[in-house]
């Protein structure tokens, strides 16, 4: 790769860009805020895929909790071909994070259709998004013209997390103590950020022979651990090139466990509340099939060596995103590396011609990108 920008490049960024954009949240969420508080809405749509959707998986329980609200995560082409049946009181918006993406252009188009303003969340505010949408806000990821998105992933969870902060607040759902004290909390994140990518280095070393010999990946959670699940098994996907699945953790016990074998890795996010001592019971029950079981968890019940220990004082579990995803990022591209798995299948080339999923403006906006996901 050279010296070119490589996933690492902005896996290490994120501290930074978090940091700055948490000192800058009332600024970079005003629009989408002035326009979330012009009524009461009771349901936010979300209609994202790839990454983005995880990102918005991720800050869902962030986002349901602090304005009180219900959240539904729709794919584009499920909005398009299916499920639409848009309400008063539904409050909607389209995210991509190239502003690229075909898929996402035509929901977009969709929204005018159907006479409801298309507003267009974006990392890349002059990409299409820009002629396609009413209203185009920028999430500000900073720069990233590498295609297996990491820092706008994070930037993402951080947007709706500030921008539910402030919303909330602007509505009377949250009080200014409230605020504060959740906020305090916001502001160790980018540090937290830092320390988990230190310690997941040090963790890949120590299970190196294990993350480089992956046959099949299997990521599960509850709730924010559900959206780390998420990302965890497209990014391990996409870029080791292992089968790789997400599943929320009592879904994964009710039929995919049964493919289980000691041939199987499985990675286990821990929501550290309501579903903490349930996950303690996967991980045990996973582990008695398979040794390759790792686990994001403060619980001792894990031995040191297949676990990440978070070393600081959580009092909102809901921001563990922020923080535990440069977990996922930091493994899937150590082991990419290592077993330089970034090229595709050489029959892939053809692949994009019958079902391409970006605009050619990707080609200016992420010049580096070696996938077509989000």
């Amino acid at each position: 790769m050279g010296n070119e920008p490589t996933m690492m490049t902005y896996i290490l960024e994120s501290p930074d860009q978090l940091k700055n954009n948490i000192l800058n949240a009332k600024e970079i969420t005003k629009e989408l805020v002035d326009l979330y508080c012009e009524k009461d809405y009771r349901t936010i749509w979300i209609i994202a895929c790839g990454s983005s959707s995880n990102g918005s998986n991720c800050a869902k329980p962030f986002m349901m909790k602090y304005l009180n609200c219900d959240v539904k995560i729709v794919n584009p082409s499920t909005f398009l071909y299916s499920e639409n049946k848009i309400k008063e009181d539904d409050f909607v918006f389209v995210v991509s994070q190239s502003g690229c993406s075909t898929n996402s252009i035509d929901a977009l188009r969709k929204l005018k259709e159907m006479n409801i303003r298309s507003i267009g969340l974006t990392g890349n505010a002059n990409s299409d998004f820009k002629k396609e949408a009413d209203v185009t806000i920028d999430w500000c990821v900073g720069e990233e013209k590498v295609g297996y998105v990491t820092k706008g992933v994070t930037t993402l969870c951080l947007f709706f997390i500030l921008f539910s902060l402030e919303a909330g607040l602007r509505k009377g759902i949250l009080s200014k103590d409230a605020y504060d004290a959740v906020f305090e909390e916001l502001k160790e994140a980018p540090e937290r950020n830092r320390i988990v990518q230190e310690e997941t280095m040090a963790f890949y070393q120590t299970n190196k022979k294990v993350l480089t010999s992956m046959n099949v990946a299997y990521s599960v959670g509850f709730a924010q651990g559900y959206g780390i699940a998420c990302e965890s098994a497209l990014k391990m996907g996409e870029t080791i090139k292992v089968p790789s699945f997400s599943y929320e953790a009592e879904e994964y016990i009710h039929g995919p466990n049964l493919q289980l074998t000691p041939d199987y890795t499985v990675f286990i996010y821990d929501d550290m509340e309501a579903g903490s001592k349930r996950i303690g019971q996967i991980y045990q029950a996973t582990q008695s099939v398979t040794d390759k079981t790792f686990m994001v968890t403060n619980n001792p019940i894990v031995p040191e060596d297949h676990a990440i220990r978070l070393p600081f004082d959580i009092k909102e579990p809901a921001l563990l995103p922020l923080y535990v995803l440069p977990f996922v990022q930091t493994i899937s591209y150590l082991a990419s590396d290592d077993l330089n798995s970034w090229d595709n299948h050489p029959l892939f080339a053809q692949f994009k011609h019958f079902a391409s999923t970006k605009t050619d403006t990707i080609k200016d906006i992420m010049p580096d990108c070696y996938t077509e996901k989000e």
